[in-house]
């Protein structure tokens, strides 16, 4: 599924990839070849992980709650520690070796990494120790790329005075598409895009997705990932996809861009 402001041709050939928590338990050989391809045609890719299942998991063992509250996870003091293990010590980690594995020269890193990520709190009476990322190290990021690495940030951000803080994947994904200037951001999921009676979408808009909420034809976990990709096209990155792991779906965009 992509989402497209702009026809406009661009010169910066770095692309974004944000993995969902479903995705994160093992990548399909297809995703390796398809990165593999993109690398060989110059592309310059950061990827960003969440880590949902495995922070659900990790409190349900320390017996503390968890409630998201408009797609963000509330989080109390008690569990960014434990967020914040998860993510960098065990979800960024094994990601990193399952790249490194099929011949990728990746690095993980979190906000606190080269001052990657530096937040305030987004909203701490609502939603606790969220962060509101405020700058993103764009020049450490750079650097790992022109070395041809890739950057694997998990949505780990940091204050100024080193307190660690959660924050929305979809968010890290987007600001770090906006401060390297990608050309496309890509949300990796279980869906190759919008299927509507049992067929796939080549090409919608935003107002086809807002008809197709509205009848029940979009549905369930299909509507967060609408709204995240309409919501970073907005934002100002000039492509958005939702794609599967082969990096093929439907493409979104707004009515000018199809007329």
């Amino acid at each position: 599924m992509t989402t497209s402001k702009s026809m406009l041709p661009t010169d910066h050939k770095r692309i974004v990839i944000k993995l969902g928590g479903s995705m994160l338990e093992g990548l399909q050989s297809g995703f390796f070849k398809k990165f593999h391809e993109m690398q060989s045609e110059g592309k310059k890719i950061v990827i960003v992980h969440g880590g949902g299942p495995s922070i659900n998991a990790a409190l349900r063992k320390n017996a503390i709650e968890s409630n998201i509250d408009n797609g963000i996870r509330v989080t109390c003091e008690k569990s960014i520690g434990i967020v914040k293990d998860v993510l960098i010590s065990e979800v960024n980690l094994s990601l990193v070796h399952q790249l490194n594995r099929a011949g990728i020269d990746a690095i993980g890193l979190s906000g606190f990494d080269g001052k990657l990520l530096t937040c305030t709190l987004l909203d701490e009476d609502r939603y606790g120790f969220v962060g509101d990322i405020q700058h993103v190290n764009d020049s450490l990021l750079e650097k790992l790329l022109a070395a041809g690495i890739v950057p694997v940030v998990s949505c780990i951000g940091a204050t100024d005075c080193g307190k660690p803080l959660n924050i929305n994947a979809d968010t890290v994904a987007s600001k770090v598409a906006l401060a390297i200037q990608a050309e496309s951001l890509l949300f990796v999921t279980d869906t190759p895009g919008i299927k509507i009676r049992n067929e796939i979408q080549t090409a919608v808009s935003p107002v086809d997705i807002g008809y197709w909420i509205a009848t029940g034809d979009i549905y369930g976990g299909m509507i967060p990932k609408v709204h995240a990709a309409i919501d970073c096209l907005e934002a100002g990155v000039p492509s958005v996809q939702i794609a599967d792991q082969h990096l093929g779906g439907t493409t979104i965009g707004f009515e000018e861009v199809f007329s």
